[in-house]
């Protein structure tokens, strides 16, 4: 068996997210059907994340197994597989990996990016990709309650339940936010995320911009480990993957 790497992207807005569900039409189904017809046999990738409903990917990996006597060479996968997959899912660059690589248990770092429109006129070519807010949010508070969230903690306060996992310790990296013009972007590297947690950090943050929190809050927020004490989960169309980091040959792949 040999193992390949895809790098792709995608606008999640026609998908009930990337996993595979039994009433809904999903990224890794569509992925799946392609890579299926291409090599005339049934595959089954593996993502780097779970992204849901209205969710958008800028850059994504996913990898699969194949016997060998029927492998494609890396090089020629995206134009093969572009063909055949709808112009809203996109694979930008592949690669063979070792047998045992693993999406989501290799991933050593992943970034998530939230945009919101503050203040002035909401634009309808936005509106599945970023969440419009009409009041203008003072930059000042939010980024000193994104500093509240760095380091290692326990996450449960920003998470939503929907998956079983063993711990909810995570660590942040960075949380920038950064304005140009009326348009914000939250950008969030951790080591991994919990379910919602992104989308729930972006609208605990925003609480402190409107006065619901304030920003030293946070590290009790996180210590008591209460999901009612935080903001709330902020909509699906304004968050992106955008980065998933690897060592090897899967992480020159991603830096491509």
């Amino acid at each position: 068996m040999r193992t390949v790497a895809l790098r792709l992207g995608y606008d999640g807005t026609a998908y009930h997210g990337w996993q595979r569900q039994k009433n809904a039409v999903t990224v890794q189904e569509t992925l799946e059907a392609a890579l299926s017809r291409l090599y005339k046999e049934e595959i089954h990738v593996l993502g780097c994340g779970r992204t849901d409903a209205g969710v958008h990917a800028r850059k994504y990996l996913a990898n699969y197994r194949i016997d060998g006597d029927v492998f494609i060479p890396p090089a020629r996968l995206p134009l093969a597989l572009n063909a055949l997959l709808p112009h809203d899912i996109a694979v930008t660059g592949a690669c063979e990996v070792p047998e045992d690589f693993h999406a989501v248990f290799s991933c050593t770092r992943k970034e998530y990016t939230y945009y919101i429109r503050s203040g002035g006129v909401r634009d309808p070519f936005e509106r599945d990709r970023v969440w419009f807010r009409p009041e203008r949010l003072d930059l000042e508070p939010m980024r000193r309650a994104a500093e509240g969230f760095l380091g290692t903690h326990d996450f449960a306060a920003v998470r939503s339940v929907g998956t079983n996992v063993k711990t909810t310790v995570r660590t942040v990296y960075d949380y920038e936010i950064r304005q140009e013009g009326e348009l914000i972007s939250f950008r969030i590297a951790a080591s991994g995320f919990l379910y919602n947690m992104a989308r729930a950090m972006v609208g605990t943050t925003v609480y402190s911009a409107l006065g619901k929190l304030r920003p030293e809050d946070i590290p009790r927020i996180l210590a008591e480990k209460d999901r009612t004490l935080a903001g709330p989960t902020v909509p699906p169309q304004g968050l992106y993957m955008t980065d998933v980091r690897y060592p090897g040959e899967a992480g020159r792949l991603m830096e491509g």
